[in-house]
This record gives C-alpha cells, sequence and structure tokens, in this order.
C-alpha cells in the first residue's frame, strides 16, 4: 500500500494515536474511509463517462477494428507462437549424439580393417618365412625362358601411319 511496509504502517498508526487521541481515532478512520469510497466511486464515474462519450463518437467501432488488425498483423508477425514448445539445445545434443554415434561406429570399422590388415600381414610374413627355411630342392623349377627373338617374331609390326593432309583453310 503506497510503498509502505509493515514497520512503517505500525509507526503511523502509532504516531496518530498519540496525536489524534484513542477517543477520536474510530471516527478519523471512519472519515478516511468515506473520504476513499468517494474517491473511488468519482473515479468510476469519470470513467464510465468517458466510455459513453467514445461510444457516442464512434472511438469504439474504431478501436475495436484497429485492434482485429494489430491481432492479424501480430498473428502473422509473431514467429514466436510456432516456437513456444522449442526447447534450446535440444536438437544440438540430438545432432551432437548421433555425430558421436557414427563417429564411434567409424571409428570400430577403421579399427577393424586395421586389425585384419595386420593378421594378414603376419599370416603372409609366417608363409615367406616359411618358404625361406625350405630347402633349395624342394623348389618347382622356374619355367623356361622364350628367346627374345621369338617374342619379336610373334608380334606383327604395324605399318607406318600416314600423315593426314592439312584441314582447307589452315596454314601450316
Amino acid at each position: 500500500m503506497f510503498g509502505l511496509g509493515w514497520a512503517e504502517i505500525l509507526v503511523a498508526a502509532v504516531v496518530g494515536l498519540i496525536v489524534i487521541g484513542p477517543k477520536e481515532l474510530p471516527g478519523v478512520f471512519r472519515k478516511i474511509g468515506q473520504f476513499v469510497g468517494k474517491a473511488k466511486a468519482m473515479a468510476r464515474d469519470f470513467s464510465r463517462a468517458m466510455n459513453d462519450a467514445a461510444d457516442d463518437a464512434g472511438v469504439k467501432d474504431a478501436m475495436d477494428s484497429v485492434n482485429s488488425l494489430k491481432d492479424g498483423v501480430r498473428s502473422v508477425s509473431d514467429p514466436t507462437t510456432k516456437w513456444k514448445d522449442f526447447v534450446p539445445g535440444s536438437e544440438i545434443g540430438k545432432l551432437s549424439e548421433e555425430r558421436a554415434e557414427k563417429a564411434k561406429k567409424m571409428h570400430d570399422a577403421m579399427a577393424e580393417r586395421a586389425q585384419q590388415r595386420l593378421d594378414a600381414e603376419k599370416v603372409t610374413k609366417a608363409a615367406a618365412s616359411k618358404e625361406i627355411q625350405k630347402p633349395a630342392a624342394a623348389k618347382k623349377p622356374a619355367a623356361a625362358k622364350k628367346p627374345a627373338a621369338a617374342k619379336e617374331s610373334a608380334t606383327p609390326k604395324k605399318p607406318a601411319a600416314k600423315k593426314a593432309a592439312p584441314k582447307p583453310g589452315k596454314d601450316t
């Protein structure tokens, strides 16, 4: 009430009790109550008279139409009505979880392939070391090579290509 706390109201009541006196205090409170009631009634009458004058002048109809236009424009231009249930960070969190999951899958697949490659290299090295340990006589003899002359005679030579005649209109 008027920005006063209970302590200030109590101090004012004590001062009023001392200044006015205990006999006249109820009469003063009655007069204050009547004054506040009359002030509220006057404000209510003034507000009603202004509204009646506005109705007679047609201001109310104009205000209703302006308000309806405002509401229409506000509903079109207010993007927050579509995003009232939006939770900030929820979409980003979902995307980051999906990305982390995909990255983990890729990492696991790459690790598995690398392990397979390492295992294959070990098998190849083991097979190569076993071949080195075999005696030289156990190895199969290499196939006889054809003489170089036989290779040249087997493939026919192509005739030399003829030079193309220059196109008309071009200077060479």
